[in-house]
């Protein structure tokens, strides 16, 4: 298991990252799954109480720097675990621990300058998603290997419509990092990210969009913003 996890992380994290990486391993054992692309996630951990076995999941498809923050992300989950516990998901125990375990790879010889400054700020008080910090995501963005740049949101003019995923949207106003958005299939409205990548109603066949974003639903057209329900992508 050991050399596995190291042939993958000598490939997927930054070179001075990679040993570190593998000391959590050791510390904190756990099944790792290198996992084909998922649009709801980045990663994920979970706990098997049938054999107490803990498991770590990481898309394939992220930029070293991404990869290394969801990594250490999960492993920050696998860390904090309690059995049976009440404890938060992403409450004090596990904010607390991910700021402790990146830490030590805050640096120039981990991180890009500009990529580090924004993700400072963030672990601050890190979000259970860095796809809720659009800074983040936005300068994260800037290296992956897809060159192919799609249009976002945020180059929507109210009143246009366009494409999210299949689905057919009209923007309706902005909300400070969100746009408040009309699914034109179901009369409901939601918050979209403004960074979400979206494809022109114009060019139906323009590539769709795959970027994880966070959409908040609102409830139908004619409804008041107390009917809020919230989806995690």
């Amino acid at each position: 298991m050991e050399d596995g996890l190291r042939k993958i992380l000598s490939i997927k994290v930054p070179e001075g990252a990679v040993e570190y990486c593998l000391n959590l391993w050791k510390e904190h054992p756990f099944r790792f799954v290198l996992s084909k692309k998922r649009l709801s996630k980045l990663g994920d951990y979970r706990y098997d109480p049938r054999d107490q076995s803990h498991t770590v999941t990481v898309n394939s498809d992220l930029n070293p720097y991404q990869f290394l923050i969801t990594y250490i992300h999960e492993v920050a989950h696998r860390v904090v675990h309690k059995p049976r516990s009440r404890q938060l998901p992403h409450g004090a125990q596990w904010k607390s621990k991910f700021q402790e375990l990146i830490l030590p790879m805050l640096n120039p010889s981990i991180f890009p300058d500009d990529i580090l400054r924004v993700l400072a700020k963030h672990m601050k008080n890190p979000k259970a998603s860095t796809a809720a910090d659009p800074k983040l995501v936005k300068v994260l963005a800037q290296y992956d290997s897809n060159t192919m740049q799609l249009p976002t949101l945020e180059s929507v003019i109210i009143g246009e419509e366009f494409y999210l995923r299949k689905r057919k949207f009209r923007k309706l106003e902005v909300k400070r990092t969100r746009a408040l958005c009309l699914d034109l299939t179901n009369n409901r409205r939601y918050l979209i990210s403004q960074i979400a990548e979206i494809s022109p109603i114009h060019k139906e066949d323009a590539p769709r969009a795959k970027k994880i974003v966070l959409v908040k639903k609102l409830g139908k057209a004619n409804s008041t913003p107390n009917n809020q329900i919230n989806l995690f992508e």
